[in-house]
């Protein structure tokens, strides 16, 4: 079953998005060999199956039993613990492709760009498609995150160093996944003779690298001295047989799959690898006691280069301040604006060029200081102390005496500049401005004493009035221009301008010109007043003309548009307004048709008075283009669609009357099914909370209650009939029912979703049960005080009610902490349960983090019941570190330097060889050393 599992915490997503990059050779347009082809076919059946056996099933043929979807769907939900949506259980190709997409969603979820792999090519049965998509899977899930810890070489033969303090991380940030699983093998296999894997195809034919990666972890299984480089099949079944026999791992190739073939297909024994290195991944005491003194010992030399790094920057910041000040604070003026200029120029290259890398490596300097102290102080190292007079505050101070003297000396410049360029900018600002009104004036003249109105018509005298009118305002706004010229003339001549003779010459001709141009303007607008009084009369008879037929020809053509618009309804009411509109508008005809003949009476009344003063009037009316005969014209269209709107509006009455007659048919079955629905859903919440019996008799009960849901179908089918019917007539609402057929359907899908989610909560808290050694009356235990402080029945608590749970049990904090650091059993749950409680903030936030990893705000009962057998990880001492140096030393209170030069990296062993003390202890050794000084003043409890 793949419907329904418990949520699980979401696996870390890797850092790149885009798994595997360099893996996307994957050829997708050409066909595998033959042979790489069945080597993938073996080995990829063989992982699935020995992840799909855990949930009880298995596949025979890859590229077949995957094309519904249903196992691919269940084989993601055990790799990766969470739970897939529901899948769709029809036989038909749409349910099969809509089950696959699923999954391949639930992937590319993941981060995993999928090319090319295609949903209908899975469900085709495309043997190249599905095994590209398996390979897919195992790369995300089984080779992603392989890290490496210690010491050793790259995939490329350089040496590697520790990193991060002493880890050397090998994840898709850094390098491929691929050379993350060589780089492990590389490291296992290097101390044995005839072993050099250097790729996952020829360097595993002879079968030596898979009996070395057993030795060097179960020494005891493989007689390895015993193995021959020449016998390649006899090494490659003792390595599968021994593998399948005692580590669990599947035999997934037989030995003639890869000796039998020049190049074994890679993807296959990458993935056959890497069931060793999850089977491998415990790494071994000592190489992790190693690891953890690199990570420290890496720490430390960090922190070092960081505090020299800080101090030179500092010196060379307060150097380069001290030598600018005193540039800014030289306030010797010049003599011309050139000069000045240039010293504006030199100031601006400053603060373009020299001064904003300054501003970057003050920046860098107090993110370095954050930073080192930071790290300090994650790491128990003392905080950092600068030498005198290189404090970040010091820094800041010489900054902020720069910054003071840049301001001012910008001040001063600028006032300089302006005082040198008053003179000249007055003189060319009066030049600008009398430039501009001489241009302005050129041609007024003239224009004003034009005689165009003698001849023109009323709206062109209208038009030349609202002509002179702006030109009138045009002149108004031009007088404070004249002003200006005026006003700037007289500073020039009051600061003794040396071409004043000139200037104020100008200035008089221009104050001239001015009052001919306002005496013309007064003459021309009493002509145009004069002229535009005789043409009104004939005028304004065509201007009433215009004003009754625009709005009359407007409502003919909208009563044309609104009786040939086309008209949806959907109910009685509404085709029932419509007539009565019709009907409505029908009876104001006779009041149009009046209105009608008094327009086109206005129309023969203006020609009269033409004809009677024989005044020439133009063709048409200036006001409108509306004339008599488009009046008439369009009155006859009106009397010709008013019948044909009557009809059609009695057609949609009859088809109304038909649609209701559907609408209340459906509302009563409708009314029917709703309430049935959901009474049934509250009597399911019910019986999830009151769960009486044993959990088995709570699971024969409640699939007799599925049962008799499902007989209640039939109805659902009538009704789907019903609502067929409505669709086919376009029916869009239904007044008689607040159902709709999207209701039923969520209700039922809803319904049958919820008890079988119920079901299944049953099915996993038996398998909880029974996996984690729970016995029946603990289990009730549990669900009585669960359900004790779920107060809204909903099958789950809030933070809040969760604590309050955990408090009713005595759950001690404290206590959980020692279990983790070991000093409980981590199987006695109840071991951590004593009286009282001491459950602060922080801790219950953890706690939350683990039971609701999704942040939903709500704490299921299988959460619940899963979280009493979590643990977590602890942190780094000195004790932790003292505890590891005396793993490498042999249980002794001191080691030597040679123990240091063989368990640790050359660097590290030699940093740790030249800080270490003698040690003085009665059982010292030739070349002793302390270690436990040592480990002390790492985490400055001691001096180093």
């Amino acid at each position: 079953m793949v419907d329904y599992h418990r949520a699980q915490p979401a696996p870390a997503a890797g850092p790149n998005g885009d798994y595997m990059a360099q893996e996307e050779d994957w050829d997708r347009d050409l066909l595998l060999d033959p042979a790489w082809e069945k080597q993938q076919r073996k080995t990829f059946t063989a992982w699935c199956n020995s992840h799909l056996r855990k949930a009880g099933t298995q596949i025979e043929n890859i590229d077949e039993d995957f094309r519904d979807g249903l196992k691919l769907m269940l084989l993601l939900e055990v790799i990766s613990g969470e739970r897939l949506p529901k899948p769709e259980r029809g036989k038909m190709r749409v349910h099969k492709i809509n089950n696959v997409n699923k999954a391949l969603d639930f992937i590319a979820s993941k981060g995993v760009k999928l090319v090319s792999i295609g949903a209908e090519e899975i469900v085709d049965g495309n043997a190249k498609m599905t095994l590209g998509m398996i390979w897919t899977i195992i790369l995300r899930f089984a080779i992603q995150d392989i890290s490496v810890e210690g010491k050793g070489r790259d995939p490329g033969g350089s040496a590697s160093r520790c990193c991060s303090g002493g880890i050397l991380k090998v994840s898709f940030a850094e390098t491929s996944a691929k050379e993350g699983l060589l780089l492990w093998c590389q490291r296992k296999t290097a101390p044995y003779k005839n072993v050099n894997v250097q790729n996952f195809h020829i360097s595993w034919k002879d079968g030596l690298a898979f009996n070395a990666l057993i030795h060097r972890h179960r020494p005891e299984l493989i007689e390895y001295d015993k193995l021959r480089k020449d016998d390649p099949v006899t090494n490659l079944n003792n390595a599968f047989e021994v593998a399948e026999k005692y580590l669990d791992i599947p035999k997934m190739l037989d030995a003639e799959d890869i000796v039998n073939t020049a190049r074994p297909d890679e993807k296959a024994i990458m993935t056959y690898v890497s069931s060793f290195y999850h089977a491998f991944s415990g790494a071994q005491k000592a190489e992790t006691a190693a690891n953890r003194i690199c990570k420290v010992l890496a720490v430390n030399q960090e922190n070092e280069h960081l505090m020299e790094d800080y101090e030179k920057l500092a010196s060379d910041l307060l150097e380069w301040i001290k030598r600018t000040i005193p540039w800014l604070e030289d306030r010797s003026p010049q003599k011309t604006i050139q000069e000045m200029q240039q010293k504006l120029e030199d100031f601006r290259d400053y603060r373009r060029v020299h001064k904003p890398p300054k501003v970057q490596e003050k920046c860098q300097l107090e993110i370095n200081f954050n930073t080192l102290q930071t790290k300090l102080r994650l790491s128990n190292r003392p905080a950092f102390m600068p030498s005198e007079g290189r404090m970040v505050s010091d820094i800041n101070t010489g900054w902020q005496h720069l910054e003071q003297a840049e301001k001012g000396y910008e001040e001063w410049l600028l006032n300089e500049i302006r005082r040198l360029e008053r003179l000249d900018h007055l003189a060319e600002k009066f030049r600008q401005k009398a430039s501009i009104h001489e241009a302005w004036t050129e041609g007024k003249e003239a224009m004003l004493q034009h005689r165009d109105y003698e001849a023109a018509t009323l709206s062109d005298i209208k038009a030349l009035l609202r002509k002179h009118e702006a030109f009138e305002s045009d002149l108004a706004a031009h007088q404070d221009r004249v002003e200006q010229i005026a006003a700037i003339a007289q500073e020039l001549n009051e600061l003794d301008y040396y071409d004043s003779p000139s200037v104020n010459a100008r200035c008089q001709k221009i104050c001239d010109q001015w009052d001919v141009l306002g005496s013309l303007t007064h003459s021309r607008r009493e002509a145009l007043e004069k002229t535009e009084k005789q043409l009104e009369t004939i005028d304004e008879l065509h201007l009433e003309y215009a004003k009754r037929a625009a709005p009359f020809n407007n409502w003919m053509e909208s009563a044309m548009e609104d009786l040939q618009d086309m008209f949806i309804v959907h109910t009685i009411e509404e085709i029932e307004g419509l007539i009565a509109a019709h009907d409505q508008f029908k009876s104001t005809l006779p009041d149009a048709d009046k209105e009608r003949e008094a327009i086109l009476g206005i129309q023969r009344e203006a020609q009269r008075i033409a004809d009677l003063h024989s005044i020439k009037v133009a063709g048409n009316n200036p006001y409108t283009s509306v004339t008599p005969h488009i009046i008439n014209s369009k009155w006859e269209r009106v009397q010709q669609l008013v019948p044909k709107r009557d009809h059609a509006l009695l057609e949609e009455q009859s088809k109304q009357q038909s649609n209701e007659h559907l609408r209340r048919q459906f509302a009563s079955q409708a009314n029917i099914v709703g309430p049935w629905i959901q009474t049934k859903m509250e009597e399911i919440g019910r019986i999830s909370i009151e769960m009486n019996g044993t959990l088995e008799d709570q699971l024969n009960h409640l699939k007799q209650y599925e049962q008799s849901i499902v007989d209640y179908k039939p109805n659902i089918d009538v009704l789907e009939q019903q609502h067929q019917l409505i669709q086919e007539a376009l029916i869009f609402d239904n007044k008689h029912t607040n159902y709709t057929m999207e209701h039923i359907r969520v209700g039922w899908e809803q319904l049958l979703t919820t008890i079988a989610r119920t079901i299944n909560e049953v099915e996993n808290q038996i398998l909880t049960r029974d996996a984690k050694g729970i016995s029946q009356e603990q289990m009730q235990e549990f669900r009585a005080s669960f359900n004790h402080f779920d107060k809204d029945h909903g099958g789950a608590l809030g933070p809040e009610e969760f604590k309050a749970c955990l408090i009713s049990l005595g759950y001690d904090v404290e206590n959980d902490r020692q279990k983790r650091r070991g000093s409980v059993d981590t199987d006695d749950f109840r071991a951590l349960l004593p009286a009282g409680c001491s459950l602060g903030d922080a801790e219950f936030n953890r706690i939350m983090s683990v039971v609701d990893p999704n942040g939903s705000g709500t704490v299921t009962f299988q959460a619940f019941i899963d979280f009493m057998s979590r643990e977590t990880t602890d942190t780094d001492t000195a004790d932790q570190v003292i505890a590891s140096f005396k793993v490498l030393a042999g249980d002794k209170n001191y080691i030597t330097a040679a123990e240091l030069r063989r368990e640790l990296p050359p660097e590290q062993a030699e940093y740790c060889i030249a800080r270490m003390a003698p040690y003085r202890g009665s059982d010292a050794g030739p070349g002793a050393l302390d270690y436990k000084s040592f480990s002390t003043a790492l985490y400055g409890e001691s001096d180093l």
